[in-house]
């Protein structure tokens, strides 16, 4: 009984450990591919992901302004 729950621990923390984790890859056509949000890549060529960090602001005021409408997702 004592394995599985070390198992069950380590399995946890493995979960834990892959959901926690960001990283960036270039793709075959040259985007830059963001995974660890969900279950597929955020791919946007450099240009798109400099427009997107240019509203950045405008993005967090959004998100403040809309706080009890929008879920939120770990």
């Amino acid at each position: 009984m004592a394995k599985i729950e070390a198992l069950k621990a380590e399995n946890a923390k493995l979960k834990q450990a892959q959901t926690a984790r960001i990283s960036f890859k270039v793709s075959e056509k040259g985007a830059v591919s963001l995974y660890g949000l969900g279950r597929f890549p955020v791919r946007l060529y450099s240009g798109q992901w400099g427009r997107l960090f240019s509203v950045a602001e405008q993005i967090k005021d959004f998100i403040q302004a809309n706080k009890d409408k929008l879920a939120v997702k770990e």
